[in-house]
């Protein structure tokens, strides 16, 4: 799995009109080839009489598995050029369908191209996008003297706090992105001379979402 990437944490929907034709994208989080066809089709009956529902996926940390559709409109007009978009943002475990209601007038190759490609990037604009990493669970015991030495330096390091709890002494149960860990230990062992008690823990994926972490278990499932 990659050190860290970006997936659709929820779904939104974004709407854009090119002479007079509408292009309503939706996209959706999804974990297998099994849950984006059944977005897919979702979206399919909920807009049974439109004239396209073009398609594109991607699922894996790496892009492992990618899949578009043009649904009837000239080739590569619709589903490369929405994958494009996925793939070009960095954004995986991601389904998009952009369903076109036909207003009467041709577009041509790059109208289509443009007008599937920016009602997806309006659709992500409206659905909530995080980036997953890898972090190690740091616990740090010390006395309340060094509390607000270890309080400064959380801070500055932008590290979550998972738990804490304060009684004769206080102890927070930290967690650090991987890359961050040795340098961040470092600066707790600087920062109370050695008297922390630290105790490294096990390794989690996690996201933050205004400010608040929500842990995978090891193979990033919720």
């Amino acid at each position: 799995m990659a050190e860290s990437y970006r997936f659709t944490w929820q779904g939104g929907t974004g709407e854009i009109v090119e002479k007079k034709s509408r292009f309503i994208a939706t996209v959706a989080p999804v974990k297998s080839e099994e849950e984006a066809q059944s977005f897919i089709e979702h979206i399919r009956k909920q807009y049974w009489d439109a004239r396209h529902s073009c398609t594109a996926f991607t699922i894996g940390s790496r892009h492992q598995l990618t899949r578009c559709s043009d649904d009837g409109e000239p080739a590569g007009t619709a589903g490369r050029p929405m994958l494009d978009v996925l793939l070009g943002e960095n954004i995986h475990d991601t389904c998009a369908v952009v369903t076109r209601y036909f207003g009467g007038t041709l577009l041509g190759t790059g109208g289509l191209v443009r007008a599937y490609s920016g009602a997806l990037r309006e659709a992500l604009n409206h659905a909530v996008i995080l980036e997953k990493q890898k972090g190690v669970r740091l616990e740090i015991r010390s006395d309340y003297a060094d509390l607000g030495r270890i309080q400064y330096l959380i801070g500055q390091n932008q590290i979550s706090i998972l738990s804490s709890s304060y009684t004769d002494s206080v102890f927070l149960e930290t967690l650090v992105p991987e890359d961050r860990f040795d340098s961040f230990y470092a600066s707790i062992t600087e920062g109370t001379a050695g008297k922390a008690g630290l105790t490294k823990g096990s390794f989690a994926w996690y996201a933050l979402q205004d400010g608040k972490v929500i842990l995978f278990d090891k193979e990033g499932e919720e």
